[in-house]
C-alpha cells in the first residue's frame, strides 16, 4: 500500500500534530501558511469521512461579498495539488464536498453573517483566514458555535497591530492548549525564486513596510501616511521624556462623545519647554464616561494638567445636557477652547504638526499606541482607480489621536516670542487657575 506523501513546510508539522482545539499561525508574505492550513482543512475531511462522520467545513473571512472573495480558490488548488486528495473530493464551480457527500465546505463572510453562522449545525472545523481584521464581537460569536465533539478551529493572519482582536486572543492571550506559531518566508522551504525577486525589490524600494510585508512585524506606517517620513527622523527623539516640574502640563483632547457607538477620545499629555513640544503621555478609550478619561489623568499624575479643547468642546454633548468644558472644570481642571478653525481645519493641523514634528520628543513607553496612530493616519483616496484623487483625511481609527496631536501643534504654534492674539485662542482657564496662557 503506497502512504501518501504530505508537503509541509517543517515547522509547521507539530501545529498539525497532537489534539488541540485551536491552531494558527501568523507571519509575513510568502510563508505558505495559506496554501497549507487550506490543504490540511482537506486532509482533516478526508479524515472524519473515512471515519464515517457527518459534517461541515467552515472556511470564513472577515468580508466576503462572493466567493472570489472567499478561500474556495486556495482550498481548491490544494486538494488540485495531491492526487489522493482530487480523488477523493468532489469540486465544483461553487462547492467542494467528499464523494461520499459525508463533509462538505461551507464559504462566509464574519461582518454580516454572524446570525446566520450561529445557526449552521454539525461544524467539524472552522478555518478563519486573512483574520487580522475579525471583530472581538465576531469572534465571540462565531468561537461558540464551534461544539461538535472533537472540532477545531484554524487561524491564519498577517499581523498589522497589537491592538487587533485576533492578536489579542490568539497571541497575546493564546487559549490553553493552543497550537499556534510565527512563519514567515525564511521558514518556508518552497519559497519560489519570483516571489524572491519581488521580496528583494521591496527591500531595496519600500524599506519602511518591508519588515510588515515579509517578516510579520506590526505595521507601522500606511502606504501615504502623513507623518510617516517624520516618525522615521524622529526615531532619535523618542526616548525618556522627564516631566519638568517647573513647566505647566497640557492635555490636549479630541472629543468622542459618550455611548458605546462614540467615537474615541484621544489625548496627548505634553509640556512645551523652549522650542521643544515633550510628549509625556498618551491615552485613547470608547465608549467611557468623561469621568473615566479624567480619572486616567490624576492616576497619571496629571491632575493639575491644562485640558485643552477643540470648538466642539464648549458644545452640549449629544447625550448630556452639558459640555465637555464645563464638566472638566467643575471637575476640577482649568480649560482651554480653541476656536472653530474654519474651512481647511484638518489640512492645516496636518501641515502645522509636519512642521513642528522635528521639535517633539516622545517619552517611549507611554506613547508607544499614540505613535502608532499617526503612522497609521492617511489620506482617503477615490475609489474610482483612474483617478488618484485625494479626498482629505480618513476617519477611521488613527484620526481621533492624530486630530488631537494636531490640535496640540496648532496650539503651540505663535509668533517667536509673542503671545497668541486672543481673537485666535479663548482662555476658558477657571478663575481658581492664575496666571495667564503665555506664562505656561
Amino acid at each position: 500500500m503506497t502512504v501518501p506523501q504530505l508537503l509541509l513546510p517543517p515547522k509547521l508539522v507539530p501545529v498539525f500534530t497532537g489534539e488541540a482545539m485551536y491552531r494558527g499561525a501568523y507571519g509575513g508574505r510568502g510563508s505558505a501558511k495559506t496554501r497549507s492550513f487550506a490543504k490540511m482543512t482537506a486532509v482533516r475531511a478526508m479524515m472524519w469521512a473515512l471515519e464515517g462522520r457527518e459534517g461541515i467545513v467552515l472556511c470564513a473571512r472577515e468580508f466576503m461579498n462572493s466567493l472570489a472573495d472567499s478561500s474556495f480558490a486556495e482550498v481548491k488548488a490544494a486538494i488540485a495539488s495531491e492526487k489522493w486528495l482530487a480523488d477523493f473530493f468532489d469540486v465544483g464551480e461553487t462547492y467542494i464536498r467528499t464523494k461520499c457527500r459525508r463533509i462538505s465546505y461551507v464559504f462566509a463572510g464574519l461582518r454580516h453573517n454572524l446570525d446566520s453562522i450561529k445557526s449552521k449545525a454539525k461544524i467539524l472545523l472552522l478555518w478563519v483566514d486573512e483574520a487580522e481584521p475579525v471583530s472581538d464581537l465576531a469572534w465571540t460569536v462565531t468561537i461558540p458555535t464551534v461544539r461538535e465533539e472533537g472540532a477545531e478551529i484554524w487561524v491564519t493572519w498577517n499581523p498589522m497591530r497589537k491592538k487587533s482582536a485576533t492578536h489579542k486572543r490568539f497571541r497575546e492571550t493564546p487559549p490553553e492548549g493552543s497550537k499556534i506559531i510565527q512563519l514567515n518566508w525564511t521558514d518556508n522551504p518552497f519559497f519560489p525564486k519570483i516571489l524572491n525577486t519581488t521580496r528583494l525589490d521591496d527591500l531595496k524600494n519600500r524599506p519602511d513596510e518591508y519588515e510588515w510585508v515579509w517578516g510579520g512585524a506590526f505595521r507601522t506606517f500606511v502606504k501615504g501616511a502623513y507623518y510617516s517620513k517624520a516618525l522615521i527622523e524622529a526615531k532619535k527623539r523618542i526616548d525618556f521624556v522627564p516631566l519638568d516640574p517647573l513647566m505647566q502640563v497640557r492635555a490636549y483632547f479630541d472629543i468622542g462623545g459618550t455611548g458605546a457607538r462614540a467615537d474615541a477620545v484621544a489625548i496627548w499629555v505634553c509640556q512645551f519647554v523652549g522650542q521643544k513640544i515633550n510628549v509625556l503621555d498618551y491615552y485613547e478609550a470608547q465608549g467611557q464616561e468623561l469621568s473615566v478619561h479624567l480619572a486616567w489623568l490624576r492616576s497619571r499624575g496629571w491632575g493639575k494638567a491644562w485640558c485643552v479643547l477643540p470648538h466642539d468642546g464648549a458644545h452640549g454633548d449629544k447625550v448630556f445636557a452639558t459640555s465637555y468644558e464645563s464638566a472638566i472644570r467643575e471637575a476640577g481642571f482649568d480649560v482651554f477652547v480653541i476656536p472653530n478653525q474654519g474651512q481647511g481645519a484638518a489640512s492645516a493641523r496636518i501641515e502645522t504638526a509636519r512642521r513642528l514634528f522635528p521639535r517633539v520628543f516622545f517619552n517611549k513607553d507611554t506613547t508607544e499606541e499614540g505613535r502608532e496612530a499617526l503612522g497609521w493616519y492617511h489620506e482617503k483616496k477615490s475609489t474610482d482607480p483612474e483617478r488618484d484623487i485625494g479626498l482629505g483625511p480618513n476617519h477611521d481609527w488613527s484620526s481621533h489621536c492624530a486630530d488631537a496631536f494636531g490640535l496640540m501643534c496648532i496650539h503651540y504654534d505663535q509668533p517667536d516670542g509673542a503671545p497668541p492674539p486672543r481673537d485666535r485662542y479663548r482662555d476658558r482657564r477657571s478663575s481658581s487657575g492664575g496666571g495667564s496662557w503665555q506664562s505656561a
